[in-house]
């Protein structure tokens, strides 16, 4: 499925992708416990209406889950179980520093237009949905939406985030943590240019036991520079100067070490 990116101004999601995405679902490796029932089936046993299975009875159990009918036949005691609902918090950090800003398309509307796919999906199957916009920190926030009639919501806060400032996902994933307890899925949209790093920052969201995943986002120039010679390159975000000697070598070097990135990531996951 291909997204519209080639007009910045138009809508973040053509109407033909939109009624594609309604029959895809986000799913977690991991079984959390929501604040309320949702609609999603959980393997958990519960107590909802749905019957689910037996097991043998033990002292402390709630005496009204018993089934009596068995016990009449078999004079032995079962306690009836339920297939649980559960309420999936699904998150979303969209990095909106300045070198976000940068790309023919510009890096931030693919990051905006996945945001935007991944937040419809939840909605369409009753997930809590939360959009979060960061550079040094958490600037941006658009939390606990639940239901398609959000939608609009989203594309609106999306479509008003403007991209600049120093990147420090560290900072904004510390915040994101003390400010939300709850369990979810966390899906962290980035180029992960970061001068501080980010591992820190995903161990930080992977020790609070969040489900997390993670889509770099990288413009056709970045992966595939056309630079040659003795170049003097300004940060686009801190405006730090480097004087560089651009050589074939060093350009084979830079995709080598852009490729290892995904894979430093996942050191992290199994490190955690």
């Amino acid at each position: 499925m291909a997204m519209n990116s080639a007009t910045p101004t138009g809508p973040l999601l053509e109407p033909d992708f939109i009624a594609r995405l309604e029959r895809l679902e986000i799913v977690s490796r991991k079984i959390f416990h929501g604040k309320m029932r949702g609609e999603r089936r959980s393997k958990r046993r519960g107590e909802s209406v749905e019957f689910a299975d037996y097991r043998n009875y033990v002292v402390g159990d709630d005496l009204r889950h018993l089934d009596w009918n068995i016990y009449a036949r078999l004079e032995r005691l079962f306690i009836k179980l339920f297939q649980e609902e559960e309420d999936l918090h699904v998150n979303l950090l969209v990095d909106i520093s300045g070198s976000m800003d940068l790309g023919t398309p510009r890096k931030s509307r693919y990051a905006m237009q996945i945001a935007a796919a991944m937040a419809y999906i939840g909605l369409c199957n009753n997930d809590r949905v939360s959009l979060y916009a960061y550079a040094d920190g958490l600037s941006y926030e658009l939390a606990g939406m639940r239901g398609k009639r959000m939608i609009a919501k989203v594309f609106d806060f999306l479509g008003n985030v403007e991209c600049g400032g120093i990147s420090d996902l560290s900072r904004a994933c510390k915040q994101y943590a003390m400010r939300h307890g709850q369990a979810g899925i966390v899906l962290v949209l980035s180029d992960f240019f970061d001068k501080g790093g980010y591992e820190s920052g995903l161990r930080m969201l992977l020790g609070r036991k969040y489900d997390v995943y993670c889509i770099q986002i990288l413009a056709p120039e970045e992966i595939e520079p056309k630079l040659t010679g003795e170049l003097r390159l300004t940060d686009v975000e801190d405006d730090d100067i480097a004087e560089v000697s651009v050589s074939r070598a060093l350009i084979n070097r830079h995709k080598h070490n852009s490729q290892g990135v995904l894979a430093r990531r996942c050191d992290v996951r199994r490190r955690a």
